[in-house]
């Protein structure tokens, strides 16, 4: 019977013990996701501006992107940056909503723009290049969106700052990769903007 009862007692002491463990780590991961969060926001709302031009959508996917953080958080091994970690998250998120779309979504484009903007004589300078610093930022990003999601991937965690290592490892492919990808993203978007 002592023995019954002292074994009972140690039974409610580790399951006090676990739950206590399970509050602390619960806490700290807490902790740990408000600092990711504040100290990356501006990273993840730019990466997202680049691939979602709506703003109620841009919303609803970073809520999404942090709650896949945050349920990735005990998963965190530390063999890449914190950065990296979360850019990675976001891609995998953004890159999920982009293929939604391309098979929801068709995009028609209107021929006689295209070949009105064709027969304009280039020694005047483009419209891009006649435009504000909001404005050519604003036809950046939306120029950024027409790009395959590959070259999207590229050029906005270049556009970000990031290495070729760290876009390397966001994407999980080479750094020689990343910089194949990241030419063809330059010329893609070179010639959407010369076309505008």
């Amino acid at each position: 019977m002592i023995n019954l009862i002292e074994s009972s007692l140690n039974n409610q002491a580790s399951l006090e013990e676990a739950f206590s463990k399970s509050v602390r780590c619960s806490l700290d991961n807490q902790k740990i996701f408000t600092q990711w969060m504040t100290e990356h926001e501006k990273l993840l709302r730019h990466i997202i501006t680049g691939f979602e031009a709506k703003p109620a959508i841009q919303d609803e996917l970073f809520q999404e992107i942090a709650l896949n953080i945050w349920r990735a958080l005990p998963k965190f091994r530390q063999d890449a940056s914190v950065k990296t970690f979360v850019a990675r998250i976001a891609h995998n998120v953004l890159a999920t909503h982009v293929a939604k779309a391309v098979k929801t979504v068709k995009a028609d484009q209107d021929l006689s723009s295209i070949s009105q903007e064709a027969e304009k004589d280039h020694t005047h300078p483009t419209p891009y290049q006649s435009l504000n610093q909001s404005q050519r930022q604003q036809k950046l990003l939306a120029a950024i969106r027409l790009l395959k999601l590959e070259q999207q991937q590229v050029i906005t965690l270049a556009l970000e700052g990031m290495s070729y290592q760290e876009v390397a490892e966001v994407l999980s492919i080479t750094t020689n990769l990343v910089g194949v990808r990241l030419q063809r993203a330059k010329s893609a978007l070179a010639q959407i903007l010369e076309a505008t």
